[in-house]
């Protein structure tokens, strides 16, 4: 065992940011596809319910 007091030397760029935000950009468009699919699911049904509702012997 040394005695000597040595500097370390830290590399920080192994830890980056950038590969955190990657998956968050991909959820986020996940979750918007979503959101507009189920947006269009409900007004497909609000829109069949209309025409269900419609008197036709107007």
């Amino acid at each position: 065992m040394s005695t000597d007091k040595e500097d370390l030397v830290v590399d920080e760029d192994l830890v980056t940011d950038e590969a955190d935000d990657e998956p968050v950009v991909e959820v986020a468009k996940t979750n918007l596809s979503k959101r507009r699919t189920i947006d269009n699911l409900l007004e497909e049904r609000r829109l069949q319910k209309q025409l269900a509702d419609y008197d036709f012997d107007l």
